[in-house]
Formats: structure tokens, C-alpha cells, sequence
């Protein structure tokens, strides 16, 4: 057997200050954010999305083809949410201080990519907050004290990047349920997938258990970008986590839109507890 499965975890639970008792999944945030649920995971499902948009999923069904589905899910949150005809949805433009008219789900998504701290990151923190009950542990540096500056900063970052906008959460809601879809098309027999981050300092994380110099139990933010090549990975610290990774955690995937978030090869991981090897090129 492996050295490294050897070493058994006494810490398996997510710490109580670290979510909510309240959520909007169908698992609360206790069981969902466990080492336990890393490593035998079920589906998570948000509250109401599939049944409002049960219409959509029977369509998606009947397309073969990956890149129509993107297309059909793209064009059906545009019909939804009238992102071609905000003004049918309220938005007046003349009356807006802050031209917020265009922040829609792949606004979100990019702005996450370009900037993990910004305020499209706060919004998609908030997001996982409140559907899954993780609460956020870093935005511009560790959240620990709610009292804090730095955590005041985070609350008018998301109160910026939702302001003004569309049903936004909800756009999230679908985003994450079709992704979910697509991954059960993609991978129909894994419940895994390792992948990779890169960080500079190891102690700046909230390391829950030392288990042995290359494995340690992680409470990771509540969403957090991983990528499924280690050199890759590399680029973006001396230390490389590497994962293995519930499927049903994943918000986004390369090549989940394809044509929209071209050369972007990041899987959006849903937080919690985790067991992470540790190494360095």
C-alpha cells in the first residue's frame, strides 16, 4: 500500500465557524464541506433549480452534440434572464449611476478569472454563501475576524457587483446545475477528478491537520480555482496541492462554453474540508 494512504485523519468535520446552518442545497453545510463527503460524495442539488428549469434539461437531453448545448444553455439564459433586453427587465440607463447593465453570469466568470479578489469574485463568495453554506475564509487576505476591515471591504465589494443586476444569483443557480449536467455527460462513470493548484506559502492556509510532510487536511475558501495540469499549476507558486476533487464541487469546467471563455483551462471548485498532497517541482 501507498505510504501516503497510510496516514488517517482525526480531523474530518468543517469547523462550525466556517458555515452557516442554513443553505439553500439539499445537504446542509456540515456534511456537504467534510473531509467525509471529499472522499464519498453524492449530488448536490439547489433548491428548486431543476424543477423551475425542468424545461431546459428535457431540451439538452435531446442535443448530441456538447457545443450545441452550450449553445442552446447560452441562448436559453439569454431568453430567461433578457440579457439583449434589459429594459423589458427594468434597467433604466438614464436613472443608473453605475452602469451594472451588463454583469451577468459570464461577466462573473471572467471577472474571477482575472481577479480572485475582485468584486465579481465577492459576488460568486457570496453566492456559494448562501446556496451552499460555506462561508468565504479569504478575500484580499484571510476572513477569520467578521469584524474586520478587510471583511467590511468584502461586503461592499459583493454589495458593488450585485448591485443593479438581473437575477444574478439565480443566473448562478443555472450555471452551476447545467455544469453539473454536463459533467454527468462527460464523466458518467468517475466521481473524481485530480487536479492541481499552485500557491506560494503553505502556512498562510488554514492547514487543519498535519497528517505527514506531503499530506495535510485544508479548509479552503469557499470556491477556489484548481486546473488539471501540474505544470500548469506551478505557475502560480512554489507549492503545488494536489486533490482529488468531488465532480458534483465543480461550478465550471474548461470548454463548458465553448467560443466564451477561450484559453482558460481552470476548474471553479466549491470549498470545504479537504485531504491535499503537498509538493513542489
Amino acid at each position: 500500500m501507498d505510504e501516503n494512504k497510510q496516514s488517517v485523519p482525526k480531523t474530518t468535520s468543517l469547523p462550525a465557524y466556517a458555515r452557516l446552518s442554513i443553505n439553500h442545497c439539499n445537504l446542509p453545510a456540515v456534511i456537504l464541506g467534510s473531509l467525509t463527503f471529499q472522499q464519498h460524495p453524492v449530488p448536490l442539488m439547489l433548491d428548486g433549480v431543476q424543477e423551475l428549469h425542468d424545461e431546459l434539461f428535457s431540451c439538452l437531453q435531446r442535443v448530441s452534440s456538447r457545443q450545441e448545448r452550450a449553445i442552446h444553455f447560452m441562448d436559453y439564459m439569454r431568453s430567461g434572464f433578457l440579457l439583449d433586453n434589459l429594459d423589458e427587465a427594468g434597467f433604466d440607463a438614464e436613472q443608473s449611476r453605475l452602469k451594472r447593465d451588463k454583469a451577468d453570469y459570464l461577466r462573473i466568470l471572467r471577472g474571477w478569472m482575472f481577479d480572485p479578489d475582485g468584486k465579481e469574485a465577492a459576488v460568486l463568495k457570496s453566492w456559494v454563501e448562501s446556496r451552499f453554506g460555506l462561508l468565504p475564509r479569504n478575500h484580499g487576505g484571510a476572513l477569520g475576524d467578521y469584524s474586520s476591515a478587510r471583511y467590511l471591504a468584502y461586503l461592499s465589494d459583493r454589495a458593488k457587483g450585485l448591485y443593479n443586476t438581473n437575477g444574478l444569483e439565480a443566473q448562478l443557480d443555472l450555471l452551476y446545475t447545467y455544469c453539473q449536467y454536463e459533467v454527468k455527460q462527460c464523466y458518467p462513470s468517475q466521481t473524481h477528478l485530480t487536479l492541481y493548484r499552485g500557491i506560494n506559502h503553505i502556512k498562510d492556509h488554514e492547514i487543519l491537520e498535519q497528517l505527514d510532510k506531503h499530506q495535510c487536511i485544508l479548509l479552503m475558501n469557499n470556491i477556489n480555482s484548481f486546473t488539471n495540469q501540474r505544470e500548469r499549476a506551478d505557475e502560480f507558486g512554489d507549492y503545488i496541492l494536489e486533490a482529488e476533487i468531488p465532480l458534483v464541487k465543480l461550478l465550471y469546467l474548461p470548454d463548458l462554453l465553448p467560443d466564451r471563455l477561450r484559453g482558460e483551462n481552470e476548474y471553479m471548485v466549491i470549498g470545504g474540508v479537504y485531504r491535499v498532497g503537498v509538493t513542489t517541482l
